[in-house]
């Protein structure tokens, strides 16, 4: 049995508060919502922070509302509530889709936005015991200095498997982030970076406060597309969002992501200047699968054909293509 470490846990009444107990210790605070991913993590002893911030009681960051931008939703809206809203299924199908598919439905209930955003990123030489890991080495991610996967990488290239950060950054989103020092407004895409030790922009003290999905992308000819090996529970080994703005029946734009490849999701270079002007057809379909093959290139960071997930890429965005212009 995997047990969990000593750590001393804290908690905080408003989201000022939890940015004061943040600033505290940053670099020794891990923050807690659902812990769906952490808590396995603790077990395993990857993360090793000696204090634990649980801020799943905070009501201020738990909100699903229209704004003059689009839609803003809060880090810890559950990914079931995601699922089941009614504003989301009519204007933003995709990420209701994708937040149906993380998991399991107790997964769903207690995962959230915010935490499916940060979800660590996993990895063969990973995401295994601390025994495991000591008697190989360890890896470039913890504790060790070489990557297993790409032996003279000098990235870790462990993937990012979140289910809503590829059809939200089809859908244009961003993210406020705060500190004590202040707030930003990031792009989702720019959020994410190619590194698997910390894939992210977030430093120490900062938390996601609000996420923008944009009121342009509502009512946006979308979908999203998962390949795993059961039909719950597990990570993806391969996913796809594809989302088109439609003008008389062709796309103005367009934007392609392909997830759970690499550190971070990959927005498919080129998706808007092939897709514009064009109808959502199965030509479009082969022409944004050829594209997105060659450059996409899977690795034995999971645990599963690398040669089957590359094969896969073109048949998932055909299927995209064809389940975002409807039946």
């Amino acid at each position: 049995m995997l047990t969990l470490p000593r750590f001393e846990i804290v908690r905080a009444r408003d989201v000022a508060g939890a940015l004061d107990q943040l600033a505290k210790s940053p670099r020794e605070t891990l923050v807690i919502a659902g812990g769906t991913d952490a808590v396995p993590n603790l077990k395993h002893r990857l993360h090793d922070q000696p204090r634990l911030l649980l801020i799943a009681g905070l009501g201020d960051l738990r909100f699903i509302r229209e704004s003059a931008d689009g839609v803003e939703l809060g880090p810890l809206v559950t990914l079931a509530e995601i699922a089941a809203h009614p504003l989301l299924q009519r204007q933003y199908p995709s990420l209701v889709r994708a937040a149906s598919l993380v998991a399991s439905p107790q997964i769903r209930n207690m995962g959230t936005l915010g935490g499916n955003l940060c979800l660590d990123t996993r990895c063969t030489y990973y995401n295994q015991t601390y025994f495991w890991r000591e008697a190989l080495g360890f890896c470039l991610k913890k504790s060790g200095t070489i990557c297993h996967v790409v032996p003279q990488g000098k990235r870790c290239v462990a993937a990012h498997s979140s289910d809503v950060a590829p059809a939200l950054i089809s859908l244009g989103a961003s993210v406020e982030i705060s500190s004590g020092g202040g707030r930003r407004i990031v792009a989702l895409d720019d959020f994410f970076v190619g590194d698997g030790v910390h894939n992210n922009v977030l430093v120490p003290g900062e938390l996601i406060t609000r996420v923008i999905v944009p009121r342009e992308w509502a009512g946006a000819a979308a979908a999203y597309l998962k390949l795993r090996p059961r039909a719950a529970i597990d990570f993806p080994m391969l996913s796809v969002a594809f989302a088109a703005r439609l003008a008389g029946g062709r796309c103005e734009s367009a934007r392609l992501v392909i997830g759970a490849l690499g550190a971070k999701p990959r927005a498919v270079g080129g998706a808007a200047e092939l897709a514009r002007g064009r109808a959502l057809d199965d030509e479009l379909g082969v022409t944004l699968a050829a594209a997105a093959s060659k450059q996409c290139h899977p690795l034995i960071n999971v645990a599963y054909d690398p040669d089957y997930r590359q094969a896969m890429v073109p048949v998932l965005v055909r299927r995209a293509v064809r389940a975002a212009a409807g039946p």
